[in-house]
């Protein structure tokens, strides 16, 4: 199939195209190249895709490629996705994750493509202090992020029921790895013990998030594109569940840093108690699951940081402001 992907710079959307340029399949390519994209994250990719520089919000831009290029298939990784700025800076997620995703909707309905892969986020389900999600859990978000990315799930169901739309959504648990732009977790706390600063933690860390290697998290969405059912959602989750304190206290150990550079800071509003899917539905039905245990995972993702700490760190001034 003919595949356009957007958001295709950003974290997850680069593992997808780096997976797909492994494997010989050339894509068409759309990014912003927002604050967080980064077309380096691509190069190892080069040659093997059509790049436009375009926002997923302009309806005629977007028109105009899918009319030129008509592609089969859009995943749609595009999107605003860091709670504490959607805290700070509400509008652009509304715009981007909701209006753009419509646009895209259109677009796509309009010219006629065989299967939208839409990627969501474990977050639009809210927490749960026990047990897990399964895809019908009824949606709850927390946060202007995950209230968009809820409200861009119901649109695409609206799409689906309404016009027969040929859509699948995915729901994966929180990523991490080489790449991830260091407003998020555990590219921050490398960050901050590179700049020998204070690592800041939420309350008491206590928060629990269920961790999905990058390149594992691509291959699922692979799978679930050759192999989804269309009209369904999919969880993709790795059922490995950690404590944000272990988390920072594993990648300190890594680095040889002492506990005490550790700052407990006041809580995020609205701060999520945990996150954990039921990813039985893309074991049973597919034959997906994460091949990457944490410990590896997170050990890859430290060394990498490291071994690219000039990238790391000319991305600090972007998102100094978040932590004041």
């Amino acid at each position: 199939m003919k595949i356009l992907t957007t958001g295709s710079a950003g974290f997850i959307g680069s593992a997808f195209v780096r997976l797909m340029a492994k494997k010989g399949v050339k894509l068409i390519i759309v990014d912003n190249l927002d604050y967080a994209a980064d077309l380096k994250r691509l190069e190892e990719a080069k040659g093997c895709f059509k790049f436009y520089k375009e926002d997923i919000r302009d309806q005629k831009k977007i028109e105009s490629i899918f009319k030129k290029e008509k592609p089969e298939a859009v995943v749609n990784f595009a999107a605003q996705s860091h709670v504490d700025r959607s805290i700070k800076e509400p509008f652009i997620f509304t715009d981007t994750n909701i209006r753009g995703v419509q646009v895209l909707l259109e677009s796509s309905k309009h010219f006629g493509v065989q299967r939208f892969i839409h990627i969501s986020t474990d977050e639009v389900y809210g927490d749960i202090e026990h047990g897990e999600f399964l895809e019908t859990t009824p949606l709850n978000p927390s946060s202007p992020y995950s209230a968009t990315k809820a409200a861009a799930d119901l649109l695409v169901r609206s799409y689906q029921r309404t016009f027969k739309f040929p859509a699948i959504i995915v729901r994966p648990s929180n990523n991490y790895g080489p790449w991830q732009y260091p407003e998020k977790l555990i590219p921050l706390v490398v960050l901050k013990i590179l700049r020998n600063e204070k690592v800041p933690v939420y309350a008491q860390g206590k928060n629990v998030r269920e961790w999905l290697y990058v390149e594992d998290s691509a291959s699922g969405i692979l799978e679930i594109l050759e192999k989804g059912k269309l009209g369904e959602v999919y969880n993709l989750g790795s059922g490995q569940e950690k404590q944000n304190i272990d988390v920072v206290k594993a990648i300190l150990a890594i680095l040889k840093a002492d506990e005490s550079r550790i700052e407990f800071v006041k809580d995020r509003p609205g701060h999520d108690i945990r996150y954990k899917l039921n990813s039985q539905k893309i074991r049973q039905e597919i034959g997906w699951q994460a091949k990457v245990g944490f410990e590896e995972g997170i050990t890859r993702t430290v060394e990498w940081c490291v071994a690219n700490k000039d990238w790391l760190m000319g991305k600090w001034q972007k998102i100094a402001w978040l932590y004041k």
